[in-house]
């Protein structure tokens, strides 16, 4: 336990020499913090693994699952922000590997989704930058970010490998609701102390409104993101429409609409999944929250017509096409 303090001193020490453009000793730091958090594992697990594979978390989340779930994430954070330092002095494979690091420890994190991203398209390796970059709209679709990634990937691909490029993308991996909960608090900016904030990403339909109305909308958002976590959808609602009073964002919309479909309010979500399109005609989420909202409608041929617009974009999204299945059956 005393080793915690020590980690996390580290790692705001390595925040304020990233701030300051000092990129190696940051990423130093967040070594150093890396290994200590480490060694406090392999105390309280008793294995004594080496200091690579990071195995100790899976035994000490056995002994104590909070302790292990918050020890994963602070690993996953120190790589990301360590990543962060390899990206901005040229190291595009350290920064893949700290990335990829990071989203095993905690799936589907927008920071070291982007970053990866940014690594591979530096690396010329396109067709893995815009998996990274839809996977990154998956989870957060107001990411300016990740939409212009995403353009630019298919500007290139087009160009390298014709209007077929699509036919040799690898999978784009289906982010499950849970992660998709989860990532909205993060994305919406994390406090400082646990990330570079100058590589925070930011953007989306909400940068023109007052900065004060904007971040009291992202307050709201969270709330709502934690209401949902505890399985009280009502008073989420309530704080997603106050937040969308402020914000129109795409994001909130569809949480909105997660929250309108557990309730059986599916008039309700089928609104809030076409204000989420207004916004962002192709977003995956809006699309298939909206098809889910028709089928239980019993409106099957625009639920259909939904679900085949998604997979225009993403053709072998599992979830979807088993929506479809089940829609064809109906």
């Amino acid at each position: 336990a005393a080793a915690s303090p020590s980690a996390s001193a580290l790692r705001r020490a390595g925040n304020e020499e990233f701030r300051r453009g000092q990129y190696g000793p940051a990423a130093a730091l967040y070594t150093r913090a890396l290994a200590l958090l480490e060694a406090a594992g392999t105390a309280r697990s008793g294995l004594g693994r080496g200091a690579t594979g990071g195995l100790w978390a899976e035994p000490l989340s056995c002994l104590c699952p909070a302790a292990g779930e918050a020890a994963a994430e602070e690993r996953s954070v120190l790589l990301a922000n360590r990543a962060a330092c390899h990206l901005k002095d040229g190291a595009c494979r350290l920064c893949v590997a700290d990335c990829s690091g990071a989203l095993d420890l905690v799936p589907f994190g927008i920071k070291p989704l982007l970053r990866r991203a940014a690594a591979y398209e530096a690396l010329e390796r396109y067709q893995l930058a815009y998996v990274d970059y839809k996977t990154a709209l998956q989870v957060d679709c107001s990411i300016q970010a990740a939409h212009d990634g995403v353009n630019r990937m298919t500007k290139a691909l087009l160009e390298k490998d014709g209007v077929n490029w699509r036919q040799n993308l690898p999978p784009i991996p289906t982010v499950p609701v849970s992660a998709q909960t989860r990532w909205s608090v993060a994305s919406a900016g994390a406090p400082a102390a646990n990330t570079p904030p100058a590589t925070a990403p930011r953007g989306g339909p909400g940068e023109n409104q007052t900065a004060a109305g904007t971040e009291r909308a992202r307050t709201l958002k969270e709330e709502g993101n934690e209401l949902v976590k505890k399985g009280n959808h009502k008073k989420a609602v309530e704080k997603y429409s106050e937040s969308l009073k402020l914000n129109q964002e795409c994001a909130t919309y569809t949480n909105r609409a997660l929250c309108y479909l557990t309730l059986k309010q599916y008039k309700e979500a089928v609104q809030d999944c076409t204000e989420a399109l207004r916004l962002d005609p192709k977003n995956i989420k809006a699309l298939y929250r909206r098809a889910q909202a028709l089928k239980e409608l019993k409106d099957y041929k625009s639920s259909i017509a939904d679900i085949k617009s998604l997979l225009k974009t993403e053709p072998k999204n599992t979830a979807a096409l088993r929506l479809l299945q089940e829609l064809n059956r109906a």
